[in-house]
């Protein structure tokens, strides 16, 4: 069973994860207004990746007897400067959903919740990968810098995540 301390910083988790779902839709929009499908197309899959990050927390509330309370959705960022300023806050963001992992794991550790510590170990393999592939495109498009032929170049390669 869950502590209080525990559920509460779960329930806080759940909505942070529904956030970054819907922050990525936002983004996807966005990059859908510039006419970069790559992009969008790689929003989308990521919002659908949170969306299953936020539910696998959810489920692992319910499986051990807690009480999912489910929060307010802040509304996310819709204009960006450029391309790259919304990449670059993809990282930003996935340094700070990291940095929410690691916290919970400190309390899981803290309280000597095992099994929390052993989801959250999934969770902090997840965020490795999502921080390098983050850091990729962010710096892609920082080098592209504003060559539209090489911003296209760039966005006709993401068009192929998830195939």
């Amino acid at each position: 069973m869950l502590s209080q301390t525990m559920q509460a910083a779960l329930n806080e988790q759940i909505n942070k994860e529904f956030y970054s779902a819907y922050l990525y839709l936002s983004m996807a929009a966005y990059f859908e207004a510039l006419n970069m499908p790559g992009s969008a197309k790689w929003m989308k899959a990521q919002h659908d990746e949170e969306h299953l990050h936020a539910m696998k927390f959810f489920d692992y509330v319910t499986d051990r007897d807690g009480r999912v309370q489910l929060q307010a959705i802040a509304q996310p960022t819709v204009e960006f400067a450029a391309p790259v300023a919304a990449w670059e806050q993809v990282l930003e963001h996935e340094r700070g959903v990291s940095a929410s992992i690691y916290k919970l794991y400190e309390l899981a550790v803290k309280e000597g919740d095992y099994a929390t510590q052993a989801l959250l170990t999934w969770f902090i393999t997840e965020q490795v990968e999502e921080e390098k592939n983050a850091t990729l495109m962010a710096e892609r498009f920082k080098q592209a810098g504003t060559n539209v032929a090489t911003l296209l170049l760039f966005d006709g390669h993401f068009t192929k995540r998830g195939e």
